[in-house]
């Protein structure tokens, strides 16, 4: 694969080299995933899959199935009658050649015969299409549905190492190009399959000398349209593979886009899209052109196998039926075998073929939709969430402990090992340390978005292991250095903790958490819509939503994570005392830098390396002059001593 070249400088170029092979490390698709064991799908299991898809709407299936042969014997037996009006006409010329009298009426059986076949086959292909549009909406709901649970009960893991545009496009691209060959393309195929049976069955009946030699072009035609669509489907998976990335990078660019322009690399981040861009239409028209191989070459097997027919059948017309070869009589249809005869076996020998073409025609939208198949079924065997547990139920009277508790992201770089924590209910616990420390992977495995790989968390003496998700996460409120608001109205935002909260509920958490001031100042308060993701409003107004929504919840355990980091000096003395308003009467766990915040916690935590460095108050944390002192001096200015953090865990 080669993308087209550009005229870039060195350092871009160098760039552009590395995101690619980082892009190809997580796009592999034709690699056994180490992790996982994934492998690639072949088509037959992806085909059988889909098809069970199919299987849960059998009454529609039924319906399209049978007027799929309706349908097909309208256009089977048409010929037939077709044949049989030219023998009667041929009659009727010979009888005026001689001067006899003919009768026009002798062909009109035939004409009746010939609209009634041609007439049902095209009220019957409308009921088939009809009802397999609807048969199509409700496979397409189901797999939405499906993977709309499926993503529900992944592990944080794998949204963690997956690209979210990649994850779109499998969700919207990938079904909607399945979609699409369900619709115009199945009922094609069912009608082909049924074409192929009926006018190999009628061709038999008719000639079955001349039905050999037209089937005899099949096999070998066959097995080079399979090799030929072995190739193609992975170039499709590639195409597919490729247009993930595309979105990936499109989603990862405009969601940053400030910071993008902030550094002034709006270029590289065009050059890095027209490097994927190239990547996707170098894979495509491979992909089509291979694929669109098929068709013609089924068309020469097709113009073969018609010339084979008129050449044979010219033959055996001019010898009464008769096929020989040195005197020896390999066929003899004696005086049955007629010019309607003839004309007769050359429709049904294209009508034979014309299905094959037909399927050949559709490989590539079929190539390309198994590829996507084998995206979206890759998706929904993604491992869930180990099952919830419910051999316990949970309550917080007492204490919360980590007991000799050791996690690590990658097995082979331990993050965690033998942690003990013990806190008590209605405590304020701070954690610091480094970037890198732990301290968010200490509350990720709190939450259980990810489980311990030794030891255990209690609380109150009840493994969290032990109780279903939802009722652990009950217990929890949240507040995020990245604040999260959906488009919607103010009111809506902060009743998302609790859906059943009244108005006044709403009101009175804003109030508590110091934003109704603000709120008031907006153009329509409460209902008031935010852009995406609140840009309508400052960062600390946002933070202070993210607050009242926690405070409506009215959790019994709080989670601040460097919740005032993100805003100015003024702002952060806003939020504190919105904080200081919804810790009251809960359990609090306070992740910060800015160690002004943690000075009246009950218990500070120094992490380093996913260890305990340090444990205590600020008084006697300060006292202790070691990593905590240091990093307070750091702050605020004042002795530093001679310890140095262990920064490179």
């Amino acid at each position: 694969m080669k993308p087209q070249a550009r005229n870039l400088d060195e350092k871009r170029q160098k760039v552009l080299e590395n995101r690619r092979k980082t892009r190809q490390q997580r796009y592999s698709s034709y690699r056994s995933n180490k992790e996982t064991g994934e492998k690639p799908q072949s088509f037959v299991p992806t085909a059988k899959r889909l098809v069970k898809y199919l299987f849960e709407h059998k009454v529609g299936m039924v319906i399209v199935l049978i007027t799929c042969i309706l349908s097909t014997i309208g256009n089977v037996v048409g010929p037939t009658y077709i044949g049989e009006a030219l023998d009667v006409l041929s009659e009727q010329v010979e009888l005026k050649i001689h001067g006899q009298q003919i009768s026009a009426e002798a062909l009109v059986p035939y004409l009746v015969l010939i609209l009634v076949a041609y007439g049902g086959m095209a009220v019957f292909s409308f009921i088939q299409q009809y009802t397999m549009a609807g048969v199509t909406a409700k496979i397409v709901r189901r797999l939405r549905e499906d993977i709309n649970h499926k993503l529900s009960h992944l592990p944080l893991k794998y949204f963690d190492s997956n690209a979210k545009g990649d994850i779109l496009s499998r969700i919207i691209n990938d079904i909607d190009n399945i979609s699409n060959t369900l619709q115009h393309n199945m009922v094609s195929i069912i009608t082909s399959i049924v074409t192929i049976v009926g006018v190999f069955g009628m061709m038999l009946a008719t000639n079955w000398f001349l039905t050999l030699a037209v089937v005899a072009v099949v096999p070998p035609a066959a097995a080079i349209a399979l090799s030929i669509m072995r190739v193609s489907k992975k170039l499709f998976k590639k195409q597919w593979d490729r247009m993930g990335e595309l979105n990936g990078h499109v989603e990862e660019m405009y969601t940053g886009h400030k910071i993008v322009r902030l550094f002034g690399q709006e270029q590289l981040a065009v050059d890095e899209f027209n490097d994927i861009n190239d990547e996707l239409t170098d894979v495509s028209r491979r992909a089509q052109f291979i694929s669109g191989i098929i068709a013609p070459f089924i068309n020469l097997v097709d113009n073969i196998g018609y010339i084979i027919i008129a050449v044979l059948g010219g033959f055996l017309i001019v010898n009464n039926g008769v096929f020989a070869i040195g005197g020896t009589v390999i066929y003899d249809m004696g005086e049955s075998f007629t010019i309607g005869g003839i004309l007769t076996f050359i429709t049904y020998s294209k009508l034979f073929t014309s299905p094959i073409s037909q399927l050949a025609q559709i490989a590539n939208n079929l190539q390309s939709s198994m590829a996507s198949s084998e995206r979206v079924f890759a998706l929904l065997d993604e491992p869930e969430e180990d099952a919830d547990s419910d051999k316990a139920k949970l309550t917080f009277e007492k204490e919360l402990k980590f007991e000799d508790v050791s996690f690590s992201y990658d097995p082979e770089k331990p993050l965690m090992e033998h942690l003990d924590i013990t806190v008590k209910r209605g405590g304020l616990v701070a954690l610091v340390g480094p970037t890198g420390a732990g301290k968010t992977t200490f509350v990720n495995l709190l939450m259980r978005f990810y489980d311990v790989n030794g030891g255990k968390i209690t609380i109150d003496g009840t493994d969290i292991r032990d109780v279903p998700r939802d009722e652990l996460r009950s217990l929890y409120g949240m507040v995020l250095q990245d604040t999260w608001l959906f488009n919607g109205s103010v009111k809506d935002n902060i009743r998302y903790s609790r859906l059943g909260a009244t108005d006044e509920e709403v009101i009175a958490a804003a109030k508590a958490a110091r934003a109704e001031e603000f709120i008031k100042e907006l153009p329509d308060g409460y209902e008031t819509i935010l852009e995406e993701n609140g840009a309508n409003l400052s960062q600390g107004q946002r933070q202070l939503l993210t607050i009242a929504r926690a405070l409506l919840k009215d959790p019994q355990i709080l989670i601040l994570d460097e919740a005032t980091s993100s805003v100015d000096t003024r702002t952060e003395l806003l939020v504190q005392a919105a904080m200081s308003e919804i810790m009251k009467g809960r359990t609090n766990f306070v992740i910060a830098h800015r160690l002004s915040t943690i000075r009246k916690a009950d218990e500070i935590l120094f992490i380093d390396g996913g260890a305990v460095k340090e444990r205590g108050t600020h008084d006697q944390l300060m006292a202790a002059d070691g990593l905590y002192a240091d990093m307070y001096y750091s702050q605020f200015g004042g002795k530093v001593s001679d310890k140095k953090l262990d920064t490179d865990n």
